[in-house]
């Protein structure tokens, strides 16, 4: 994958996630910054998002730990565990807002 390829690529994950926020309805609020994207919850926490290019990563990082996630057969997969970036997103989100959430 070159750079061209994984900007976009990050780009259309990391709509994903606002898009979904926005439907899921919970109150979390969300500021792209550059290459990072940050999600802060009523209480104050914060899940951080970002790209990191020179590796073709994208990296999260949250309450429960730190995860990054490689592109492989057209899903973000994490390197260690191999969920799935939007199903860790929805957890994590959950266990942020301390509610479910989803979309």
């Amino acid at each position: 994958m070159n750079d061209t390829e994984f900007h976009k690529l990050a780009d259309q994950v990391l709509m994903h996630i606002e898009e979904g926020i926005d439907q899921s309805g919970a109150d979390i609020e969300y500021e792209t910054t550059g290459n990072v994207l940050t999600l802060e919850f009523e209480n104050r926490s914060q899940i951080v998002i970002n790209r990191q290019e020179p590796l073709h990563e994208i990296w999260v990082a949250s309450k429960s730990g730190g995860y990054h996630f490689k592109y492989n057969d057209g899903i973000w997969l994490c390197t260690r565990s191999g969920e799935e970036l939007i199903s860790l997103i929805k957890r994590e989100c959950s266990l942020h807002a301390q509610e479910k959430v989803d979309w």
